[in-house]
């Protein structure tokens, strides 16, 4: 990208020494020192003085999801300022009146509800706004309920809400700081549960805190809650793009309108087709009382963002006129291009995009963790979840089954379909890895040699990988470029195998580090050790071993 005015190093520099003076570090830039200056933008790219480009992951923290420079959304914004460019949020025009007519009736597509919609300049602001809302229609109420891991803004009211204590820590005591309850992270789980078997214990522990009025929230007597809503963010963005198990939601939702406790849906992140929906929450089968909206609502071109509410909180008899105002609520710059993007936002399929983008790309993510220990969860919405089919099964021939099968099986399905099976819960194969008496099936390690160090299953698994590979007639040579040290022959006493141990889950839930602990050094060396001889002496002969390819 060519910039049409040269900054030398130089100047830069200057422009660096410059903010250095006059600009105030309370933003975000100063997270990353030096700070980077850049010239312009386009796609997915920024680019510096020097024409370098960055690919931006981020997108200007969600908020660029048609891109960089979009000449359609540029020109719609052009269009604004050389007719209506400035008007005071006291006056109508008609780009406001047309967007939010779109917005409400997406929404009422989406879920059914008649609403409106009130505009604001930002994200936090529109969160300050409902905070505003709730406790007019909860008469007065001003606790909230929201998550760990959860992020609304840093505005005063916004940092109430948002769960990390340093947006807080220097502004004084928050005496309307919400009840932050866990957020179902399963991969993390915060009870150390397993998603298979826990019977949804994190839902089941909320509800908890409504069984009797000692848990602090609940009056049983009064049939009330201290607590008007609960702030939720479908999918946490800040909180490192953690998605909810199936069924949490609907369990979730279930307890607040048993307690008369409103929803309110952050989409400011989500919203907007980020997750394969217009709205974040459609893929979790509930309806919001409250939804916040905006970051891509603009593309990034003006700030507007905004909430909409059912017609019982927001009828202009119960949140009449003045109820809440910004100078530059629903300028006609930001109004415009909003205006544009939902029209963009219909012409196409939208939903079938991302989900296909996004299979492809949790694809990517997948074999990158299948290389590299240190990633160890990959999710995504973005990426449809099978169903059952409404059809009778069909059975389909074929030439050729190839099974890969794993450690732990269930032996039963394998058994009624007449794969021989000890008495120990082991299926019977040759040394080639065919299964006895039935083509076509090859089976190698601890499912056939029953549990095995790791070398003894490798090498088991390299001959069934082997013979697979000449049975479809491949004849692909492998090859083993690694030099083993000779053994020493020592009077090593037996010993079991040495397993690693994991961190407890009250641990683990307050960082990204590993999981299971390391090995000290001497346990590393004597698994190292007995690995190294037993591949030199045992199973390492399969073919040669190491020392012929096969």
């Amino acid at each position: 990208m060519e910039n049409v005015l040269k900054t030398t190093k130089a100047d830069e520099k200057a422009l660096l020494e410059a903010e250095s003076r006059y600009c105030s570090y309370g933003d975000t830039v100063h997270y990353l020192e030096p700070a980077k200056l850049f010239a312009g933008c386009n796609g997915s790219f920024l680019y510096d003085y020097e024409d370098k480009p960055y690919l931006d992951l981020q997108m200007w923290y969600s908020a660029v999801n048609f891109g960089y420079a979009n000449p359609r959304l540029n020109d719609a914004l052009k269009r604004q300022i050389d007719t209506l460019p400035q008007v005071a949020s006291q006056y109508l025009h008609k780009e406001k009146i047309e967007l939010a007519a779109m917005l409400c009736e997406s929404i009422k597509d989406a879920w059914g509800e008649e609403g409106r919609v009130h505009f604001n300049v930002g994200g936090s602001q529109a969160i300050e706004d409902s905070l505003k809302l709730v406790r007019n229609a909860c008469g007065g109420k001003s606790l909230m309920i929201a998550f760990e891991g959860g992020y609304h803004g840093r505005t005063l009211g916004a940092s109430s809400i948002t769960s990390s204590y340093r947006y807080r820590r220097r502004y004084g005591h928050f005496g309307e700081r919400a009840l932050f309850v866990p957020f179902p992270y399963c991969f993390r789980c915060p009870y150390g549960k397993r998603r298979d078997d826990c019977g949804m214990f994190c839902a089941d522990q909320f509800e908890r805190l409504f069984e009797t009025e000692y848990y602090g929230v609940w009056d049983p007597k009064a049939g009330e809650a201290e607590y008007a809503a609960f702030y939720v963010e479908c999918i946490q963005g800040t909180g490192g793009y953690v998605i909810p198990p199936d069924g949490y939601y609907p369990r979730l939702k279930k307890v607040l309108d048993e307690r008369k406790i409103m929803l309110v849906d952050d989409e400011i992140q989500m919203g907007f087709y980020r997750t394969g929906k217009l709205w974040g929450l459609q893929n979790f089968g509930i309806t919001p009382d409250l939804g916040v909206f905006g970051k891509a609502m603009t593309n990034g071109l003006n700030p507007l963002a905004g909430i909409w509410a059912k017609e019982r909180y927001i009828n202009p008899q119960v949140f009449p006129c003045g109820s809440t105002h910004s100078t530059f609520a629903s300028n006609p710059l930001g109004t415009a291009v909003a205006l544009e993007t939902m029209r963009m936002l219909a012409e196409e399929d939208y939903e079938t995009r991302v989900r296909e983008m996004g299979a492809y790309f949790l694809e990517g993510l997948r074999e990158l963790k299948s290389r590299y220990a240190i990633i160890g969860d990959v999710d995504g919405s973005g990426r449809p979840k099978p169903n059952k089919a409404a059809l009778d099964q069909v059975r389909i021939p074929a030439d050729i089954i190839l099974v890969a099968i794993g450690q732990g099986i269930e032996i039963q399905g394998f058994d009624q379909a007449g794969v021989p099976i000890t008495r120990g819960g082991r299926l019977v194969a040759a040394l080639s890895g065919q299964v006895s008496d039935m083509d076509n099936i090859f089976a190698g390690g601890d499912c056939v040699t029953g549990p095995a160090t790791a070398i003894r299953a490798i090498a088991a698994g390299k001959v069934a990988a082997a013979n697979i590979d000449e049975h479809l007639g491949f004849h692909h040579e492998i090859r083993v470029d690694v030099d083993i040290p000779a053994p020493r022959l020592n009077t090593r006493p037996p010993h079991g195998r040495i397993n690693t141990t994991e961190r407890q889950a009250c641990e683990r839930k307050c960082d990204f580090e590993d999981i299971e602990c390391g090995l000290t050094e001497e346990g590393a060396v004597t698994e190292a050790s007995r690995c190294l001889r037993c591949d030199h002496f045992g199973y390492g002969i399969f073919r040669g071993g190491r020392d012929i390819k096969w």
